[in-house]
């Protein structure tokens, strides 16, 4: 099965992330999807969904429970809490009792469909939840600068960038924490996941400084501080500062 399918449509396409180690469930999934408007990436396992979900924007996870390594409750609770991410999640699974519900909508779930459920119920769930989202997503502000996770654009005055990738995902992540820091390993942690093998130092310091020379080149100042020995901050441009 392809790891994304993209489907023509004269409308903008949905980017949806299936997290499902049924093989078979996952190819109905993208067939029936796959035919309407939507933008499908597909993840067998809970932590190739989380390094996904740190490099890529989606505007629904489809999230299975039952996951091997780490089940769905956990992963769903890392998606909220260590990568901070607001993107709506739909739980899916055979776990049908009101505790099982109760303890999906505690680690952050935004809907829970139980198994078997009807392809085109889970296409209007979709729908809906987008929908909701797109009403009450806002910009991520600190001071005069602005960022839409939807677009990874980030404005300044009248000045604007368009973020790529991990360099974007650190951003999000900085503009959140704003006016804190935040350290070296949860940076890591959220990007690249606690079992990453990923070399932090050199891999860290490639993102901030690709991130702070797009930055540097969009509005003419270094947005992106150092703290020395503990990590990275952003330092937002106040209103009543002079523009660059």
């Amino acid at each position: 099965m392809p790891n994304s399918i993209e489907p023509s449509s004269a409308r903008r396409k949905l980017r949806l992330l299936i997290v499902e180690d049924q093989i078979d469930l996952a190819e109905n999934l993208f067939e029936f999807l796959g035919e309407a408007r939507y933008s499908l990436d597909f993840s067998p396992d809970g932590l190739t969904a989380l390094h996904l979900l740190a490099t890529q924007s989606y505007d629904v996870i489809v999230l299975d429970l039952m996951l091997p390594g780490v089940n769905g409750f956990e992963i769903c609770r890392r998606i909220r809490s260590d990568l901070r991410c607001d993107t709506p999640v739909i739980l899916t699974t055979a776990l049908g009792s009101l505790a099982d519900k109760e303890k999906g909508f505690s680690c952050g779930a935004d809907d829970y469909l139980v198994k078997p459920f009807e392809l085109k119920e889970l296409q209007l769930r979709i729908e809906a939840l987008h929908r909701r989202h797109t009403l009450k997503k806002t910009d991520l502000q600190a001071g005069s600068l602005s960022f839409d996770p939807g677009t990874l654009i980030v404005r300044l005055h009248d000045k604007k960038v368009e973020l790529v990738g991990t360099p974007a995902r650190i951003f999000e992540l900085l503009i959140r924490a704003y006016p804190n820091f935040l350290s070296h390993g949860a940076l890591h942690e959220a990007i690249w996941g606690a079992d990453s093998r990923e070399i932090e130092g050199h891999s860290l310091r490639t993102h901030i400084y690709t991130l702070r020379k797009t930055l540097q080149t969009a509005f003419g100042i270094n947005l992106i501080k150092t703290v020395h020995g503990r990590g990275y901050r952003l330092e937002a441009v106040n209103h009543n500062k002079d523009r660059q």
